[in-house]
């Protein structure tokens, strides 16, 4: 089990987060446009650094999948392998 492996648990986040945003065609200045939209201000660097780390918040998290309209998570079994 991994429940307090951060690491791994990161890695899973930034995969969902990018699972969502390859399903909808968003490359990272798109999302940076979107999030400003919404109020955020971040830039295509400290965002693309960010999600290479997998060293951004929950909030954060929320925000983008706010900006490119999730409205539904499914938690699929593919993102925990």
């Amino acid at each position: 089990m991994h429940d307090d492996d951060k690491t791994y648990w990161s890695k899973i986040v930034t995969k969902i987060l990018k699972t969502e945003l390859a399903k909808r065609g968003i490359d990272y200045p798109a999302l940076v446009f979107k999030l400003h939209g919404i109020g955020i201000s971040i830039s295509v660097e400290d965002l693309r650094g960010r999600m290479s780390r997998g060293t951004f918040s929950a909030a954060l998290f929320v925000q983008c999948l706010k900006a490119v309209g999730v409205a539904n998570l499914p938690l699929e079994e593919s993102y925990f392998k």
